[in-house]
């Protein structure tokens, strides 16, 4: 067994990154569960210092005080939502996100016109669902940041992405129940990353898990399907819940680039492993295994096909074109002989790198600036 499996088998619990055995081998979640319990390991720190200490953060949080808006007025529920149209109408660009000759031979060889715009509808409520699911991770994360942080400017500011991420939670749930007739429950890679991150004590864990990777691949999906969907209120929807992610991958790199420049290499690579088994765990959730279940296909019967696929694997890549700019701004590409460097080339999304990161990007997604393009 070479190093990189070792240490595969040691974070990912499998030595094989695209070992689908392994990865079928966590079973989908439960879609009648209610609620889901995670021992929050952190203390809650008050601090008396209320001076200004770290200007870019008091500046990201003026900016969200100024950018606030509200779910229930500011966006026009009254949109007539005809699912099938309107994926039928981005098929062609945005497709299933799969390429249909590509599994010849498999069940899905037969599938026509129709069973390819059902599964791409399937696959709208599934990816919508997924981003519900992680707001609300989001929403207890900010909730945890804000207790756990030891700088008084950090803690201003996630008291805004607090009141955000309850707003996303509320727009993805409303369109989904109202609009799409209901969603699917979280993925169980995403819930396992979930867990991880609000389970560590570790103040800048939960920075790392969420503000840069969760959000930084959130904003980028977002992104990806702003520019596709010709639906409109979908279109605004995603609009207005990216001028807020924008700025919450901003208070990632903005607070962790301070802390790890300090860190040991020690440290460091811990965070390094955590990064990339975030990494990974999203990439997996991807699969979509719940919308292949409900289309009565096998999931062993194509999984070795979605991980092949062209048209997923461009898709795939595209998501982590936050991620890694903002993951070299914060020093973690390259310390302890290019770890994560590495890890991120075995999963083909290193050229991201000299993208701009989203430390002062975020300006350019507030609601008054043309939405810019994300790849």
């Amino acid at each position: 067994m070479s190093i990189t499996e070792r240490e595969n088998e040691e974070i990912l619990g499998r030595a094989d990154l695209n070992d689908v055995e392994a990865i079928l081998a966590i079973p989908t979640g439960d879609p009648n569960e209610i609620e889901h319990i995670v021992k929050d390991n952190a203390d809650a720190i008050f601090t008396w210092d209320y001076s200004l200490a770290r200007p870019g953060l008091r500046r990201l949080y003026e900016k969200a005080k100024t950018g606030q808006w509200n779910a229930t007025t500011d966006l026009p529920w009254d949109t007539d939502v005809d699912l099938e149209a309107s994926v039928s109408a981005d098929l062609a660009a945005m497709a299933s996100g799969l390429t249909a000759s590509h599994y010849d031979g498999t069940p899905v060889e037969k599938w026509g016109d129709k069973e390819w715009t059902d599964f791409a509808m399937e696959q709208r409520k599934w990816s919508l669902s997924q981003f519900m699911h992680g707001e609300q991770g989001a929403l207890l994360c900010t909730a945890k940041i804000t207790e756990t942080v030891p700088w008084y400017d950090a803690k201003l500011y996630a008291s805004t992405q607090v009141v955000d991420e309850a707003r996303h939670v509320e727009v993805f749930a409303r369109y989904l129940d109202e609009k799409l007739g209901g969603g699917y429950q979280i993925n169980t890679h995403l819930r396992m990353l979930l867990d991880d991150i609000i389970n560590d004590s570790r103040w800048d864990m939960t920075y790392l898990g969420m503000q840069v990777m969760v959000e930084g691949l959130a904003l980028a999906a977002f992104g990806n399907m702003y520019q596709i969907t010709t639906e409109p209120l979908l279109k605004q929807l995603l609009r207005y819940v990216m001028s807020d992610e924008a700025r919450h991958v901003a208070f990632g790199v903005l607070s962790l680039q301070e802390v790890y420049a300090g860190m040991s290499d020690a440290e460091i690579k811990d965070r390094q492993e955590f990064a990339y088994e975030a990494s990974v765990r999203m990439r997996d959730r991807f699969m979509s295994q719940e919308v292949w279940e409900r289309m009565g296909i096998n999931t062993r019967d194509v999984l070795p096909l979605v991980l092949q696929d062209p048209t997923r694997e461009v898709f795939q890549q595209m998501l982590f074109a936050k991620i890694v700019p903002n993951c070299k701004k914060l020093g973690l590409l390259d310390r302890n002989d290019s770890w994560l460097r590495h890890r991120f080339e075995e999963m083909g999304v290193i050229q991201f790198e000299d993208m701009e990161d989203t430390g002062e990007e975020y300006t350019k997604f507030a609601l008054d600036a043309e939405a810019p393009a994300t790849n």
